[in-house]
């Protein structure tokens, strides 16, 4: 399958709780790959001022519906909300 689709989720997390954000990818990333419809990439891009999670799907449909699943909204949402500094702030993007 190609990308046709990025869901990019961008969140201001402090330092000292990078790496209890960088555990949830880690932890979340394979189930999200294997379960999500039309997942095909997820990818943590880190810069000073803020952390990205750039998810890759086969339609902005899929992409769209991630961010209303169980695994979103039950355990990533879940796990990730008390690291925020600041609301994230989400974008869906398809490709041309």
């Amino acid at each position: 399958m190609i990308v046709k689709a990025y869901l990019e989720i961008t969140m201001k997390i402090e330092n000292a709780n990078r790496t209890a954000a960088a555990k949830v990818y880690n932890d979340y990333r394979e189930p999200f790959l294997k379960k999500i419809e039309g997942a095909l990439t997820k990818n943590l891009l880190i810069r000073d001022e803020d952390v990205q999670v750039l998810h890759g799907f086969d339609s902005v449909e899929h992409a769209q519906a991630y961010l209303t699943s169980e695994m979103f909204q039950n355990d990533v949402f879940v796990d990730l909300k008390p690291l925020w500094s600041a609301e994230p702030e989400v974008k869906i993007y398809s490709l041309a």
